[in-house]
């Protein structure tokens, strides 16, 4: 299975290279506090890169949260059960 993820990764690497050095173009960005000249596969990974982040972080934070309900809520019913001899 870890050989099968390698070559599927290895596989998107060979197509981001591929995909960087057809779109070598420039392209200009204002970001309202500076002004950015990337080539179009930069900007694209950067976006792709930025995305994978984010939702990274969206669902670490959704899971995480979860998690503290879920340990709130089972001590909550530890302190109402008697206690055992």
């Amino acid at each position: 299975m870890r050989l099968l993820a390698v070559i599927v990764l290895l596989i998107f690497i060979a197509a981001g290279v591929v995909l960087g050095a057809l779109n070598a173009d420039l392209v200009g960005y204002d970001l309202a506090f500076a002004r950015v000249q990337l080539p179009k596969g930069a900007a694209l990974l950067g976006g792709v890169v930025i995305g994978w982040l984010l939702g990274g972080l969206t669902a670490w934070l959704g899971v995480s949260s979860r998690q503290r309900r879920h340990r709130r809520q089972q001590s909550g019913a530890d302190k109402r059960l008697p206690a055992k001899p």
